[in-house]
């Protein structure tokens, strides 16, 4: 049997993010799945969640405009940065989970350098690195 990796000492190298569409690893830790839709063709027990935070997801508004201005990252990442600020509560939640262990952030986007789940793991790392997070 494999040896399972060791976790990383920083909280914030906890933070890791995954397309949904890839295996369930156990070194996975906590799964989270944090688009606001249910990703076409994966049924609910191969997902493997820990939770399912469409609350943290770009809103409808936000994720429609991106689908029709990809070429507008910096744009994107400002505006969700700006709605993340307004749930402030949830993000120091998620956060707070890389105390235990491993978090990975699963979304489905084709796009794996242009998604939500680059911005909230930026954020979600600096805000372990400020000390801003919530006791799991």
């Amino acid at each position: 049997m494999p040896e399972r990796p060791p976790i990383p000492d920083d909280p914030a190298d906890r933070i890791r993010i995954k397309r949904i569409y890839r295996a369930a690893r156990v070194s996975d830790g906590r799964r989270i799945l944090i688009d606001r839709l249910w990703p076409r063709g994966i049924a609910k027990d191969r997902a493997r969640l820990f939770a399912w935070c469409r609350e943290i997801a770009p809103s409808d508004e936000l994720r429609h405009w991106f689908h029709t201005h990809p070429d507008r990252w910096a744009d994107f990442v400002g505006r969700y940065r700006n709605e993340l600020a307004v749930r402030d509560e949830l993000a120091c939640e998620i956060a707070g989970f890389a105390k235990d262990g491993m978090v990975t952030l699963l979304y489905a986007s084709k796009d794996d350098e242009h998604n939500n789940a680059v911005v909230l793991r930026d954020v979600l790392r600096q805000r372990i690195k400020d000390g801003v997070t919530k006791d799991a």
